[in-house]
């Protein structure tokens, strides 16, 4: 599934707070910045990563989304956990754009993704991260659709999951999160 990115290399180069620009080591598990506790986004050499990571490159390489390997937190290959999220279809709707006033209007049916949402494509990448950083148990709060993902993906990588939902989250929601 993943032999054309095999050898591959990752253009992720650090962590930087979006909020004071510290930045911070992207191979240590890091959650908020530890100077001001805001968000941290992952950081790439664009410029390196653009004298290989070309159009023809892509097109060459299995439609998932890790043809896009060298642009995600992952550093190897053996570390990605995917239940073939990604190149969901997109459907153009002329006459519902027209009835909203626009020329073209384009659907993508992300429900056609493994676990049912667009989460599957953070969670595939998040829990590949956590894999490769070495945890064993994760955890996170959800109400929905990313309680799902994160516990499917999990139960795919070997890792132990443990979600947190409020009591009214829906019924089909926490009775897949209890069968992951």
């Amino acid at each position: 599934m993943f032999h054309e990115v095999v050898k591959m290399r990752s253009y992720l180069s650090n962590l930087e707070c979006t909020y004071c620009g510290e930045i911070f080591s992207a191979d240590e598990p890091m959650r908020l910045c530890e100077k001001c506790g805001k968000v941290l986004y992952p950081r790439y050499d664009i410029e390196e990563a653009s004298k290989y990571f070309t159009k023809d490159v892509l097109s060459a390489r299995s439609p998932n989304m890790w043809r896009y390997f060298e642009m995600l937190p992952i550093r190897e290959v053996s570390n990605i956990v995917s239940l073939g999220e990604g190149f969901t279809p997109i459907f153009e709707t002329s006459a519902l754009g027209k009835k909203i006033g626009s020329e073209a209007l384009f659907i993508k049916d992300e429900g056609l993704n493994p676990t049912a949402s667009f989460k599957a494509r953070g969670l595939s990448a998040a829990v590949s991260k956590a894999k490769e950083l070495g945890l064993k148990k994760l955890t996170m709060p959800s109400a929905g659709n990313a309680a799902g993902a994160m516990t499917s993906y999990a139960a795919r990588a070997g890792l132990d999951a443990l979600v947190f939902m409020p009591q009214d989250a829906p019924d089909a929601n926490q009775k897949e999160v209890s069968v992951t």
